[in-house]
């Protein structure tokens, strides 16, 4: 099998002084390549047995007896797709997010906005045969942040792939049609393509709505190629 070569303008660079963190995490000598072992290439597996009943749906996973998360209900879908389009099957897919106030259940998380006690903010589930996906959450809120004085993380989902052992796994970060804080985030700004970053922004998708219910955005991910998307952490 051959595969395409990546275009690696598409990606952020390593340092972005913008982006304040970048200063301190980006690598002061160039990069060693540490090839894979067996056990890291072949191991651990994923099977179905490891995904619960309400592993992708967070607006239950975490929710007390008879209650629900709080917040605009939506439905997050789309393919895991390779550089030539064909869907991925039984890639795991993990996401975590903020609850619909900005706020992230995490001990160190010092945003005013108030924990939901019904909101966990992360689930997982198992792509099918031909690389479909599926969850039901809620929309997260923007958050400011400690990179300059002003700034504030658009409404986004962080979204983990893994392939067929735990070492091959990819990051990136979802984020949301017709939201202006996209275009001012430091850390979306990173990314020198803007067709790389319309890549990270999933549509309005009214066909897959549920009246009544959940608005439904569609997000497809390209795991390698010319048309990868971008692994933002």
């Amino acid at each position: 099998m051959s595969y395409t070569e990546r275009d690696t303008s598409r990606h952020p660079p390593a340092l972005t002084p913008a982006y304040k963190s970048s200063v301190l995490r980006s690598p002061q000598k160039p990069p060693v390549a540490m090839p894979a072992t067996l056990s890291e290439l072949t191991g651990p597996v994923f099977g179905h047995e490891i995904i619960g009943p309400h592993d992708a749906d967070l607006t239950m996973n975490h929710a007390r007896a008879g209650h629900s998360a709080i917040g605009p209900r939506i439905i997050v879908h789309g393919r895991i797709l390779d550089e030539d389009g064909r869907g991925v099957p039984d890639a795991l897919i993990e996401i975590w997010q903020a609850n619909a106030g900005g706020r992230y259940r995490h001990k160190r998380d010092g945003y005013l906005a108030p924990l939901d006690p019904d909101f966990g903010g992360c689930g997982r589930t198992l792509t099918d045969a031909d690389g479909h996906y599926v969850f039901r959450t809620v929309k997260p809120g923007a958050y400011p942040w400690r990179n300059w004085v002003n700034n504030w993380r658009p409404a986004h989902i962080h979204v983990s792939v893994f392939g067929t052992a735990f070492a091959q796994r990819l990051i990136t970060q979802m984020y949301f049609e017709g939201d202006p804080l996209i275009a001012k985030c430091p850390i979306v700004q990173t990314i020198p393509d803007q067709r790389a970053i319309d890549q990270l922004v999933a549509a309005l998708d009214l066909n897959a709505t549920v009246p009544l219910d959940a608005i439904a955005y569609k997000f497809d991910i390209v795991l390698r190629g010319r048309a990868e998307t971008p692994m933002v952490g």
